[in-house]
Order: C-alpha cells, then sequence, then structure tokens
C-alpha cells in the first residue's frame, strides 16, 4: 500500500501542468517547514525565493501533503528537506524526486552520533534538532555548503550571509547557556506535551519530561499520566507547558491531576516547537521562536 501511495502521488506529479521555471526572475527554493524556511532565506539572501510546503502553526508530524504540494515540488528549482523523518512519508517523496532534479537533505551532515534515539530503526531518531541552537548551526553550515555545490556562482554571497547567520546563532547559544545555568540552580525540570525537548536537554543539561512520544501522533496513557503528576509533586515543580501546535487537552490533565494531589500548578506557554510563529511576529523567526521559548521557560521557571 505505501509503494502504490508514493507511485500514484508521483503520477499526479507528473501530469500537472506548471510554469516554466525559466519565466522566474531568481530561483525558486521548496523547503518543508517553517523553521527551515528561516535558516535557508538567512543563507540566500536575496539570491532566490524561498517557499514552505507547510505554513506557521502546522505540526510536521501530522502533515499530509496537498495538490499545492505537488505543484510546488515539481516546479521548484530545488527542495530542501529537515530529514531524520520529521516529515514523514513525505520522506520517501523526496527519495524518489531525487532521481529528477537536486535536493538536500538538512540534516544529513551531521555526526549520528549527535543524535538522539529511542530505538534501533531508522525513524526512531528524535528529529528536533534546532532545540540545539549548536546542532541546528551545523545543519544550517552543511545546507549552506551544499547550496554552494549547486550554485557555485553564488558561493561568496553565501559564505558571507552564511557566515553572519552563525553569529547571530552563537550569541543564541551563549544567551541560553545563562540563563539555563540559573535555571540548574533551581532544581525544576521542562515539562512539556510532548517529548520534543530531548536536544535542549542534553545540550542546556536541564531535565526534560514530555507527556506524548516523538512524534504527536502518539496518545498518553493513564501510567504517563499518573506518572507525571507524582513526578511534578515529589520535585515541587511550578508550572507545566503548553505547545504551539499541540492541543492542550493532555498537558490539562497534568494539572488537573495535579491540583487533585493538593499540587497546584502553573499552565504556561504556548511554548513553540514544531512551527515558528506568523511572520512578522517576535516568534515569528527561528531566532525570535528560541528566545522566546527560553524566556518562557526561564520566567515560569525561575520566578
Amino acid at each position: 500500500m505505501k509503494r502504490a501511495w508514493i507511485i500514484a502521488f508521483l503520477f499526479i506529479l507528473g501530469s500537472c501542468r506548471f510554469d516554466s521555471p525559466e519565466q522566474r526572475s531568481k530561483p525558486q527554493i521548496v523547503v518543508t517547514t517553517s523553521i527551515l524556511a528561516d535558516g535557508v532565506q538567512n543563507i540566500v539572501g536575496d539570491l532566490a525565493t524561498v517557499v514552505p510546503l507547510m505554513p506557521a502553526g502546522v505540526d510536521p508530524h501530522l502533515y499530509k501533503a496537498s495538490v499545492r504540494d505537488l505543484d510546488l515540488l515539481q516546479n521548484a528549482d530545488l527542495i530542501i528537506y529537515h530529514g531524520l523523518f520529521l516529515e514523514g512519508k513525505m520522506t520517501e517523496i523526496f527519495e524518489k524526486l531525487a532521481t529528477q532534479k537536486k535536493i538536500i537533505n538538512a540534516s544529513e551532515g551531521l555526526d549520528s552520533k549527535k543524535l538522539i534515539r529511542s530505538g534501533p530503526e531508522a525513524h526512531s531518531v528524535d528529529p528536533h534538532i534546532w532545540f540545539d541552537v549548536s546542532l541546528w548551526s551545523e545543519s544550517m553550515d552543511y545546507t549552506a555548503k551544499e547550496l554552494m555545490l549547486w550554485r557555485p556562482d553564488w558561493t561568496g554571497e553565501l559564505k558571507k550571509n552564511s557566515g553572519a547567520f552563525q553569529a547571530e546563532l552563537d550569541l543564541l547559544n551563549k544567551e541560553i547557556i545563562e540563563k539555563a545555568t540559573l535555571l540548574r540552580k533551581t532544581n525544576q525540570a521542562l515539562i512539556t506535551a510532548h517529548d520534543a525537548f530531548g536536544y535542549f536537554g542534553e545540550a542546556y543539561q536541564l531535565e526534560v519530561k514530555g507527556l506524548q512520544g516523538l512524534s504527536t501522533l502518539s496518545e498518553p496513557g493513564l501510567r504517563d499520566l499518573t506518572g507525571l503528576v507524582s513526578f511534578i509533586v515529589e520535585r515541587d515543580i511550578k508550572a507545566v507547558f503548553a505547545e504551539q501546535t499541540i492541543s492542550p487537552k493532555a498537558i490539562e490533565a497534568v494539572v488537573a491531576g495535579c491540583a487533585n494531589q493538593n499540587h497546584p500548578i502553573k499552565l504556561a506557554g504556548p511554548l513553540y516547537t514544531d512551527s515558528l510563529d506568523a511572520v512578522g511576529t517576535p516568534a515569528g523567526t527561528y531566532i525570535g521562536m528560541v528566545r522566546a521559548n527560553i524566556n518562557m521557560i526561564f520566567n515560569n521557571l525561575n520566578s
């Protein structure tokens, strides 16, 4: 069934009518997520038009390709996707399309030893690498080098843009380290709806717990809920956090469970996990999103 679905998708892809890429004033780069679009836009600047498949606020774990996506993918001069199975079934589509055009897997250049795994299967890798700013910086550096291979004539501009972006990411990383150092002294932990902050916890040495698994497709059980409530009460955790792309229903059950244990806690957030906020808002860029998250976490756990 999976192979038939992919073949059908590609058949539709090939049968659509498109405008000629030669008619554009600059190349069009299609990327998957809003987070990735921000990084690529910082690197290419005015050299290309960057178009995300998934608008802000969309959960990539649940995303299904649309007719619009068929148009964008077929007509793109270059496709860049996140990888690590963040895009789910679309991963196989990108692998098929790689025989027709240049495609960059933004996470391909990362050292596999730095990745978090929940099992031996290929899809069991935690894809949320952007929560470790230094790891995201490596991914963007790899993407910049792949762009230089694709368009050698852009090398000078790409190096300049990439260097400036890397410098901003380095400053952001130092800012998070400073706040995380203070948070470690409070004996608090970061509690969220799904287990997206594993890289954040490892990079900045903070304990992190999620009610759901790596993917929002998973559903928490009663045992998960009971165990998390007990942990919060024992550690005297001050707040838990809702997430932007996920229904707060499950994490609200945690708050209610704590209240039943005579341990009222604050439901803070939302934290931005799998998507940026709308364009033009403070969290509408990667750097703005990460800064909004660390400030939200710090202000609610350090009060």
